[in-house]
């Protein structure tokens, strides 16, 4: 009795030790033991965020020191990369924008026009081709610069959605979504009424109240691009 008694206890340390190291600190009896990953995504992108404040400044050093080892270039060398700049997106550009802001609709919409079928989930709220095709019709309309949320695009941007959430260059946002454009209001909304993709983006905006509106600004600063511009690709492997 003794010898089975030890043995009971024996292995209720056994089941205990194990259940503590495969806890490493985590309150497994909890419903929900490991993090979510929407956390792990906000707190790399607020990781990210403070990323991009150092690069920013490493950048102005940068720029400040090339600036200076350059005094010796011509009016029209100097011009030429300025304008390199410009185009490149890593400098400030200030002009009159248009803005578009889109949002999903409200979690327990229904149809508002007669007729129209119930709305299933997808069609309530923002995906990754509606707001690829506000920037690409901006982009067609003239734009000098394009800006999603709080950050200048350049060439090698991607806008992309995982879900209801929108990944831009390492950051995550939520909507309501803005896109501020610089360049010729006029014919910025003229690319924007002539786009296809967003003509049938504005049907769901009718039947099911998704969020649609376009206003202007006479002078606002779009700031410069501050992120890495080194090009990323896949490779492939090499055979073993």
């Amino acid at each position: 009795m003794r010898v089975l008694s030890a043995g009971v206890f024996a292995l209720a340390g056994l089941i205990f030790w194990t259940s503590f190291d495969t806890a490493k600190g985590v309150d497994i009896r909890s419903d929900d033991p490991l993090p979510k990953l929407s956390d792990n995504v906000r707190s790399k992108s607020s990781a990210n965020e403070e990323l991009e404040k150092q690069v920013a400044g490493v950048r102005r050093d940068v720029d400040q020191l090339t600036r200076h080892g350059s005094s010796g270039l011509s009016p029209a060398e100097r011009a030429r990369i300025d304008g390199l700049d410009k185009a490149a997106g890593t400098d400030p550009l200030t002009g009159p924008v248009l803005d578009v802001t889109l949002d999903d609709a409200p979690p327990d919409a229904g149809p508002l026009v007669p007729g129209v079928p119930d709305p299933q989930p997808n069609d309530l709220v923002i995906h990754q081709q509606d707001l690829q095709a506000v920037v690409n019709a901006l982009w067609q309309g003239g734009a000098r610069g394009v800006q999603v949320m709080d950050q200048r695009l350049i060439s090698t941007s991607a806008v992309r959605c995982v879900g209801n959430t929108l990944i831009l260059q390492g950051r995550v946002y939520s909507p309501p979504y803005r896109i501020t454009a610089v360049g010729d209001r006029k014919k910025l909304r003229q690319a924007l009424d002539a786009s296809p993709a967003i003509r049938n983006y504005l049907q769901y905006v009718q039947a099911y109240g998704l969020g649609w509106k376009v206003g202007q600004r006479d002078r606002v600063t779009l700031p410069g691009y501050t992120g890495s511009v080194d090009l990323h690709y896949a490779k492939p492997v090499s055979p073993r």
